[in-house]
């Protein structure tokens, strides 16, 4: 799968539960919403993130990228009812980091 250089490393630093290197996808201003919040800026994110690697222990095995969409299917694995589960992960990119992020 050819996933942009950002995401591969959004997916690796999930996979290792590194808060900070995850928050340094993002650019200065991004956004993320998650379960009905959004999370604006890198120091926001990266509390968001570690909580959520606390909390969840969530891991992502990338399924599909549609570069068109810029979309990502995962299946999503860790500490949480359900597991494991399918999120859509939609993005928006800005010279190179990722400037805004929906899960669903």
């Amino acid at each position: 799968m050819n996933l942009p250089k950002v995401v591969q490393e959004l997916v690796k630093t999930q996979n290792e539960f590194n808060s900070a290197a995850y928050a340094q996808c993002f650019t200065e201003t991004a956004t993320v919403f998650d379960e009905g919040k959004t999370h604006t800026g890198r120091k926001e994110i990266e509390q968001w993130i570690d909580k959520a690697n606390k909390d969840y222990r969530a891991t992502m095995k990338p399924l599909e990228y549609s570069e068109a969409e810029q979309t990502l299917s995962t299946e999503v694995s860790g500490n949480f009812p359900g597991s494991p589960i399918m999120m859509k992960y939609h993005y928006e990119f800005e010279d190179g980091l990722i400037q805004a992020l929906e899960i669903v």
